[in-house]
C-alpha cells in the first residue's frame, strides 16, 4: 500500500510538534549509549545518523505513523539543531539512507532498551493501581499488521480469510500491563501462527511478588499457572465453565478449594495436583452477560480477598483491552500497519512502539500524581497530541556520536 507523504505546517517551528524531552526523560541517552555498547552497534565512525540517534527516531516514528519517514526525521534532527545551536544546516538522509541506519542498527538495542527500562511505574499513591496489598496486573495478547511484503509473509504469516488470505501479514504479541498506569512491559512478539501460551511462558516469569495477575479463560493451563505462581505472584484468572474443579471443601464466603492437574491420570491417580480457590458468579442485569463466569486464584484465604471483591476486580482485566486500543489505534492510527518491509525492521519497529507507548503512559502518570488524580481518568489520545506539539523541556539528544560539552 503506498503512503501519502505527509508535511508539517510550512513556518512551523519543529519543537511544536515534536517533545525530545519525553522521550529522553523516559529513555536516556546514558543508557541508550551502555546499550549501544552491549549489543556491539555503537557508532564507531561519524555519519549523518549514528546509532544513538536511530535508537531515538524509531521511538519517534511511533508518534507519527501517518508522516513519511524524511519528514519524522527532519522533526528530530530540527529538533536537536533548535535546542542546540540553530545556525548548524540540518541534513536529512534520504529513505535509503534511514533504511540503511536502521538496518546497522538491528532490534536488538531496542528490545534490550525496552527490557532494561519499561517495568511497573506506579507509586502507593497512584489510583487505580492497587488491589488491597497487591499491585494490579494483567495478562493478554494481540496482534499487529505488518508491510505487505514477501519478506515480511515468509517471516510472519497471514491468516486466512473466507476468500483466501487477509490483506497484510500479522505479529503476535503477548504482554503484561500494570493496570493503574497501562504501562505494557515483558513483552514478546513472534510470528502469527505463535499461540498466546507460548509466548506467555516467555512473559510470566517477569512477574514477582505483591502482584495480582488476572488473566483470560484462554490462558489457564497446568504448566503456566504453576510456572506463573513460582514467581511469588498471586493470580486471578478466569477458566471454561466446564473445566473439572472438583469440590475439595466449601468455604464461608460461597468459593471452594480444588486442585488442578496436568492430566487425566494424574487426576486418576490424585498427584501432582496443585490446590487452587475456585469463584462462581453471576452478573445480573447485565446485557450479553454469561450465565456462570468461574474463576480460580492462588488466594486460597477468604479473609484475605473475599470471593465477592474478587469476582468484582476480575474485570479490571479490561484495562489491558484498552491499552491494546491504545496501542493500535490511537498511536499507531486506525488502518495505518507497521511500515517495515524486512522482519527485522519490523521487530525493531515494535519495540519502538512499545517504548512510544511508555513515554507517553509515564508522563500521564506524572500528571495524575500532580493532580491526584486516577491516571484512567486522563485522555490517552489528548496525551499523544500534547507530546506531538509540546516544547522540550530536557536535555535534548547531542546529534553527533560524541558527548555533547559538559
Amino acid at each position: 500500500m503506498a503512503r501519502t507523504v505527509a508535511s508539517l505546517p510550512a513556518g512551523s517551528r519543529i519543537t511544536d510538534y515534536i517533545s525530545l524531552g519525553v522521550i529522553t526523560k523516559f529513555f536516556p541517552l546514558q543508557k541508550v549509549r551502555e546499550v549501544l555498547t552491549e549489543t556491539q552497534r555503537a557508532s564507531v565512525r561519524e555519519r549523518d545518523l549514528p546509532a544513538h540517534v536511530v535508537v531515538y527516531y524509531v521511538i519517534a516514528l511511533a508518534l507519527y505513523m501517518r508522516s513519511s519517514y524524511r519528514e519524522v526525521l527532519r522533526c528530530l534532527l530540527e529538533g536537536v539543531q533548535w535546542l542546540l545551536d540553530p545556525s548548524v544546516t540540518v541534513k536529512v538522509a534520504g529513505k535509503s539512507g534511514i533504511s540503511q541506519a536502521r538496518s546497522r542498527l538491528g532490534p536488538d538495542p531496542l528490545k534490550r532498551l525496552y527490557v532494561a527500562l519499561v517495568a511497573p511505574i506506579a507509586e502507593r499513591r497512584t489510583k487505580g493501581a492497587w488491589y488491597r496489598q497487591w499491585r494490579l496486573i494483567s495478562l493478554d495478547g494481540s496482534t499487529l499488521d505488518v508491510a505487505d511484503t514477501e519478506e515480511n509473509e515468509n517471516a510472519f504469516g497471514r491468516p486466512g480469510a473466507s476468500r483466501g488470505a487477509s490483506a497484510f501479514p500479522k505479529i503476535r504479541f503477548v504482554a503484561l500491563l500494570e493496570n493503574g498506569t497501562h504501562v505494557l512491559w515483558a513483552a514478546r512478539m513472534s510470528k502469527y501462527a505463535t499461540d498466546e501460551i507460548t509466548l506467555a511462558r516467555e512473559v510470566v516469569p517477569a512477574l514477582g511478588k505483591g502482584m495480582l495477575c488476572l488473566a483470560d479463560r484462554f490462558f489457564p493451563s497446568y504448566e503456566l499457572w504453576r510456572k506463573a505462581a513460582k514467581t511469588g505472584a498471586d493470580l486471578l484468572w478466569r477458566t471454561r465453565q466446564n473445566a473439572r474443579l472438583d469440590v475439595g471443601r466449601r468455604l464461608p464466603d460461597g468459593s471452594h478449594l480444588s486442585r488442578i492437574y496436568a492430566s487425566t491420570s494424574d487426576r486418576l491417580n490424585r498427584r501432582h495436583g496443585i490446590v487452587v480457590r475456585v469463584i462462581d458468579y453471576r452478573l445480573r442485569n447485565v446485557p450479553g452477560s454469561e450465565p456462570v463466569y468461574r474463576l480460580i486464584t492462588t488466594i486460597l484465604d477468604p479473609p484475605q480477598a473475599p470471593a465477592k471483591e474478587l469476582a468484582a476486580l476480575y474485570h479490571e482485566r479490561w484495562e489491558i483491552e484498552n491499552s491494546l486500543d491504545e496501542l493500535k489505534t490511537h498511536l499507531r492510527g486506525a488502518q495505518i500497519v507497521l511500515r517495515s518491509k524486512t522482519p527485522e525492521l519490523v521487530e525493531q519497529e515494535f519495540w519502538g512502539l512499545l517504548m512510544a507507548h511508555y513515554a507517553i503512559r509515564g508522563l500521564m502518570h506524572e500528571a495524575a500524581l500532580r493532580a491526584d488524580e486516577d491516571p484512567d481518568r486522563l485522555s490517552f489520545l489528548h496525551s499523544v497530541r500534547v507530546v506531538q506539539r509540546r516544547l522540550a523541556r530536557y536535555a535534548a539528544i547531542p546529534p553527533s556520536a560524541e558527548k555533547s560539552p559538559a
